[in-house]
């Protein structure tokens, strides 16, 4: 992987973990460091999940590839809440 492909990879990170985020209702208990890095493993795996299923290269805009990320998020996010909300 390029440097080029590492900067947008944590950029869109980034976007999907806020978005993540966003999606789950009330506060959480987690820093914006592992909310990025929530969002680029969501974005990892969403992206993957894409590519199986065979929505990842559309015409425009991937919304599929899109929700399959921000599920992730805000799945990854929640999960993380609830593990720190334990301790």
């Amino acid at each position: 992987m390029e440097i080029g492909g590492i900067i947008s990879a944590i950029v869109i990170g980034v976007v999907i973990g806020v978005l993540g985020r966003l999606v789950v209702p009330g506060r959480q208990r987690i820093g914006v460091l592992w909310t990025i890095l929530v969002g680029i493993v969501a974005a990892l795996i969403g992206s993957a999940i894409a590519a199986a299923l065979g929505v990842a290269d559309t015409k425009g805009v991937d919304w599929i590839e899109w929700l399959i990320q921000i599920g992730l998020a805000a799945f990854g996010v929640a999960a993380l809440d609830r593990t720190k909300a334990l301790r």
